[in-house]
């Protein structure tokens, strides 16, 4: 199946996308945690908000996914 096609799929809410993938590899890290306070302002509050419900997660996971990202392009960039 093409890409484009699980997209749209995933938009249209049709089915659970996770039904077209190998999920029995899946490994859960348990990682020390730890709470931090941030203040963003309000329109980027709202940002989060809007891509975190149009891909179907929480704004904390929306916060953690970017910045994990962000974080893993920088480190790699520095070890190159």
């Amino acid at each position: 199946m093409k890409v484009s096609e699980i997209d749209k799929i995933f938009d249209e809410n049709r089915k659970e996308v996770l039904d077209y993938f190998d999920t029995s590899k899946i490994k859960m890290l348990k990682e020390e945690t730890k709470r931090v306070n941030i203040d963003f302002p309000v329109w980027i509050i709202n940002a989060l908000d809007k891509e975190a419900k149009h891909i179907g997660v929480s704004r904390q996971a929306i916060v953690k996914m970017w910045l994990a990202e962000k974080l893993n392009n920088s480190m790699q960039k520095i070890q190159q």
